[in-house]
């Protein structure tokens, strides 16, 4: 198995010049930053606009990196500074990435059908949660971003987001009663 650079690591490679050090880094967060993209966005086309963006403030300020936190976490806020600028801008944010998908290969078409009026169900539900509410869910499980994480990068405090997550998870229970 061949070793594997920590970000620190490949930040200060991207720093003297290393550029596949940066495309590792890109390869490694795409997806939290897609994900984080189209919680704001609801789209493949502004999501891929906005994912370049990030990388693009990213890399232009990486000398800013000190690695008081994880390069994650770093990142995250960067993304998260940025869609909440093109928000005000755009005044246009859902909820639930697009990319959530929940049929496989072994589903029946019966299955598969289930699973899509679910997930659709779901979305609508969280559309409907207050926005500090839907941006705590949509960071904690679609973002995978811990309680201290998703503090670093709103500056809501750690207490605050599990009351946020605990109210949203009443909510959508409620909403969702009915599917069960």
């Amino acid at each position: 198995m061949p070793f594997l650079l920590d970000d620190e690591k490949l930040v200060k490679e991207t720093l003297k010049g290393k550029t596949s050090a940066f495309a590792k880094l890109i390869s490694r967060n795409e997806n939290r930053i897609r994900s984080l993209g189209m919680s704001f966005f609801h789209n493949s086309t502004d999501t891929e606009d906005f994912i370049q963006e990030v990388f693009l403030k990213a890399y232009k300020n990486l000398s800013s990196f000190k690695g008081k936190s994880k390069f994650s976490t770093w990142l995250t806020s960067i993304a998260y500074t940025t869609a909440l600028n093109s928000v005000t801008r755009k005044k246009e944010a859902d909820s639930i990435p697009e990319q959530m998908e929940l049929v496989s290969n072994y589903d029946t078409p019966e299955d598969a059908q289930i699973k899509k009026a679910t997930v659709e169900a779901i979305r609508d539900a969280v559309k409907d949660l207050p926005e500090n509410y839907k941006l705590c869910v949509d960071m904690f499980f679609f973002g995978d971003l811990s309680l201290e994480e998703i503090s670093q990068v709103t500056s809501i405090p750690v207490n605050t987001i599990k009351s946020h997550l605990f109210r949203a998870k009443k909510v959508l229970r409620e909403k969702l009663k009915e599917l069960l």
